[in-house]
C-alpha cells in the first residue's frame, strides 16, 4: 500500500522490477521525486529511446530534469528557476512557459495543468478522434451543466 501526501491510499499492482511490457509509461505529480533508483531510471530511458509515449506532470517532470532526460525535447514544468541546480539538465532554451508541451514522444506539464496533459496524452496515443478529445475534457472543463448547454445532454 502506498499513501499520498495527500492522504489517498492505494494498492500497487506491480514493482518496478515485475512490471509487464507497457506501451505508454505515466509519471506523475507529487514531492516524492527526489530519489535514485536505478530501476525507475532505466525504465524512463528505455521509453524515451525506443519513442514509446512518456507523459511527466509535475514533479515527474523535476526528475526528468535532474536526470538530463529532457534533452533533445521541448518541454515545461513547474519552474525553470527548480532546476538551475542540476548539472544533467542542460537544455533550458527548450523550456517553455507554458500549461503542456508535447513534443516527440513526451508530454510534460506543471502541476496546475491536470485536465491539459490528460488531453495531450490521450492525444499522443491517439485515443480518440480530435473531436471526440475536445468534447470528453470539455465535460470536465466546463462541467456537466455547461457541458449539456454547449453539446447537449449525453444521457438523454
Amino acid at each position: 500500500m502506498v499513501t499520498t501526501i495527500g492522504g489517498f491510499t492505494t494498492k500497487v499492482d506491480y514493482q518496478l522490477d515485475c512490471l509487464p511490457t507497457i506501451d505508454l509509461l505515466i509519471l506523475i505529480g507529487g514531492n516524492s521525486w527526489n530519489i535514485n533508483n536505478s530501476l525507475l531510471y532505466s525504465l524512463v530511458q528505455q521509453h524515451l529511446n525506443a519513442s514509446k509515449p512518456v507523459g511527466a506532470i509535475c514533479g515527474a517532470v523535476d526528475y526528468l530534469a535532474q536526470n538530463g532526460f529532457l534533452t533533445g525535447y521541448q518541454h515545461t514544468g513547474n519552474s525553470l528557476a527548480m532546476w538551475h541546480n542540476y548539472p544533467n539538465y542542460q537544455n533550458s532554451a527548450d523550456f517553455h512557459e507554458q500549461q503542456v508541451i508535447s513534443d516527440k514522444n513526451l508530454v510534460t506539464a506543471n502541476g496546475t495543468a491536470a485536465l491539459a496533459f490528460t488531453a495531450a496524452v490521450l492525444q499522443l496515443i491517439h485515443f480518440q478522434s480530435s473531436e471526440e478529445l475536445t468534447r470528453t475534457i470539455d465535460l470536465y472543463r466546463l462541467g456537466f451543466y455547461q457541458y449539456c448547454q454547449k453539446y447537449g445532454n449525453p444521457f438523454g
